[in-house]
């Protein structure tokens, strides 16, 4: 068994980061700071009726299954996807993106099909490219590497943020299904890839991008059919108490054969205990909606217009007192529960 933390990556000192950056960013802030550092997004007022929403993310690791292929088509979809599907988790619809691009060397060859797939994003997710940087900077990164980082703007009216603050016991959660571990727990999957053209294969299938959201969510958000999203990135299903601390969850994972091939094979690779497993990766599940038992029916029927994979995986719970905000996480597939304390 091969652990994230063995991988090189250790989310408790993440988490205790963040915290020191709310602290330093305190000082800056202003009324008209809604939402700061912490959140999917931040919000910023423009007036009473307009909010600006921000968000920023970059590829990670799995940058290094585009090196290892030469595959460069594919990772800008993710840069998009990674800051988009944030915005959506505080109710904005997405405007405008920018990219930041740093290399060694341009080659002009791997950034045009970089910005091809920036663009393809960009597409999906109904935003206008704006602007952004390459910066080349010679012996800082390998030869044939570089890093992104991506810079999304979108608009909320202040009535239709998310989460709404009246998320209770008996609302519905809504699985919408990912099309892989998207950008999330990739230093650990390359340490699983074997060498040569049997590993490439492997890696060719873990390189497709993370699902964009935006065409099948932002209705619901109109509509107010959902009472809060949450964006299952890392840390994986401890995303969820985001949407509200003052519940807890009960999430039963959908059946493998249900899911894209690649979480089949990670669980096989990995050994991991469900615990590690639902902290780690997506488990199948891009997105995680709150919705209330009136509205479930119609959510689905439209997740399932807009060509997504979507199932009833659980429910909110109360909080019992003294006790911290819980996700537990049944598996269908053998592995059997966690219990996940925010």
């Amino acid at each position: 068994m091969t652990t994230y933390k063995a991988a090189g990556v250790d989310q408790a000192a993440a988490d205790q980061f963040v915290e020191r950056i709310a602290g330093l960013a305190r000082s800056t802030l202003n009324k008209r700071v809604k939402a700061a550092v912490g959140g999917y997004a931040s919000l910023y007022e423009l007036d009473k009726s307009r909010w600006l929403a921000a968000s920023t993310d970059g590829v990670g690791t799995k940058l290094k299954l585009a090196f290892r292929l030469r595959e460069h088509r594919t990772i800008g979809v993710d840069l998009v996807a990674m800051s988009v599907n944030d915005l959506l988790c505080v109710g904005a619809e997405p405007l405008f993106f920018l990219d930041y691009l740093a290399t060694g060397k341009l080659e002009q060859g791997v950034a045009v099909q970089v910005l091809e797939g920036i663009v393809e994003g960009c597409r999906q997710a109904r935003v206008a490219l704006v602007g952004g940087e390459t910066a080349e900077m010679p012996d800082f990164y390998a030869p044939g590497e570089y890093d992104l980082g991506g810079f999304a703007v979108g608009f909320v009216n202040p009535r239709q943020v998310l989460p709404r603050k009246d998320i209770r016991a008996g609302d519905v959660l809504v699985g919408i299904g990912s099309s892989g571990p998207h950008s999330n727990g990739y230093s650990l999957i390359r340490k699983l890839l074997p060498e040569g053209p049997a590993g490439d294969a492997e890696a060719r299938n873990l390189l497709v991008p993370t699902r964009i959201y935006v065409k099948a969510l932002m209705p619901l958000i109109q509509k107010k059919l959902v009472q809060g999203l949450a964006h299952i990135t890392g840390s994986g299903f401890l995303n969820v108490p985001r949407m509200s601390e003052k519940v807890s969850y009960r999430i039963e994972l959908p059946e493998l054969a249900q899911l894209a091939p690649t979480h089949a094979w990670l669980r096989e690779r990995t050994k991991l205990p469900l615990a590690e497993l639902a902290t780690t990766f997506n488990c199948g599940l891009g997105m995680v909606a709150a919705v209330r038992p009136k509205d479930v029916s119609k959510v689905l029927a439209q997740l399932k217009k807009a060509g997504e994979k979507a199932w009833v995986v659980g429910e909110v719970v109360r909080r019992k007192r003294g006790e911290p905000s819980r996700v537990e996480v049944v598996d269908a597939s053998g592995l059997g529960t966690a219990v996940l304390d925010y």
